[in-house]
């Protein structure tokens, strides 16, 4: 049974993200964890899901912190932490204003709980993860970022549509940065196993439609609900569950790659890694042509900001 820390849980995402990681059979204490002044909220919080444990027969152990020490033997622990995106805002210019504030929660967890994995939701997410990996002092492999795993569970729900099949017949996923230069890999993806460039509704396949509804989900959300919420809530819980249960599937997810992609790589950023209860291994995998010069324009944008952002919190800018 495994302990589980929600670094931010009284933001929304933090919140929705406790209830989901509830639910997943492997969990027997969660911890709420927050800066010191939030006791009060964290308390609430606390309260509320014990109210629903109990609604539910669950007898997972919730508790609350803002002391660093009560990490202490958590096997993952989440950071949603974070200046939240804003209408029309680039999660680039999030950067610099998060990266003071991932550094600390990583330095931390590095100190008080250096065996767990470290789960970066904080935009921009493969940003964030290069920070946490370095200011944590933490393996590679136990530092992870949501990436653009969601974006790849939005896709397959757009392509569930057009080909009008149940969406756990579609196999995608996307690649590359959680944002403008993300990388759909359509050499990769099927439908009931069927390479869909195989089908003869692909000539038909909006391409651009489709991934412009995925690049600007996020944004239309937040421009009716004012945040997103249920969708990276339960992509996290996915995440957690894959790991803690040891299940060893390939998702895509922010972690530092060397050269696994055609020879692309020293960054953080999305990619397929297996994951299981060690943390993430990137795969060695083969792409299109196209793909991979679009994947290395990714790569470049975000190492570039990421050289940028770190050598700003070095010189304590």
């Amino acid at each position: 049974m495994a302990k589980v820390a929600i670094i931010g849980a009284t933001g929304n995402v933090g919140r929705y993200t406790a209830l989901a990681v509830s639910y997943i059979p492997y969990v027997s204490e969660l911890l709420l964890f927050g800066r010191p002044g939030r006791e009060e909220v964290l308390h609430g919080l606390a309260y509320d899901l014990q109210d629903s444990f109990a609604a539910r027969g669950s007898q997972t152990d919730v508790k609350f912190s803002s002391t660093p020490k009560d990490l202490e033997g958590s096997d993952i622990i989440i950071v949603t932490s974070g200046v939240p995106r804003k209408e029309g805002q680039d999660r680039i210019d999030l950067a610099h204003e998060n990266a003071r504030m991932i550094s600390e929660f990583a330095a931390m967890v590095g100190w008080y709980a250096p065996d767990a994995i470290l789960f970066i939701v904080s935009n921009p997410v493969d940003v964030m993860t290069a920070v946490a990996l370095k200011y944590s002092g933490m393996k590679p492999g136990q530092v992870i970022g949501l990436g653009t795993h969601l974006d790849s569970m939005r896709l397959k729900w757009n392509l569930s549509r057009f080909f009008d099949v149940h969406v756990s017949e579609v196999h995608t996923r996307i690649i590359g940065e959680h944002g403008d230069s993300m990388v759909p890999l359509w050499s990769a993806t099927t439908i009931g196993g069927i390479s869909i460039q195989n089908l003869p509704e692909f000539e038909n396949l909006p391409e651009d439609r489709i991934m412009d509804n995925v690049m600007n989900a996020g944004s239309a959300i937040i421009s009716r609900i004012g945040a997103t919420v249920y969708g990276p809530g339960d992509a996290i819980a996915t995440i957690v569950r894959t790991i803690l249960g040891n299940e060893k599937r390939v998702l895509t997810v922010s972690t530092f790659i060397s050269s696994e992609i055609h020879n692309i790589g020293d960054v953080c950023i999305g990619t397929p890694a297996l994951l299981d209860k060690n943390g993430a291994k990137p795969l060695a995998i083969n792409i299109s042509e196209h793909e991979v010069d679009e994947f290395r324009k990714s790569v470049e944008k975000v190492r570039g900001i990421t050289q940028e952002v770190i050598e700003r919190l070095d010189e304590g800018c």
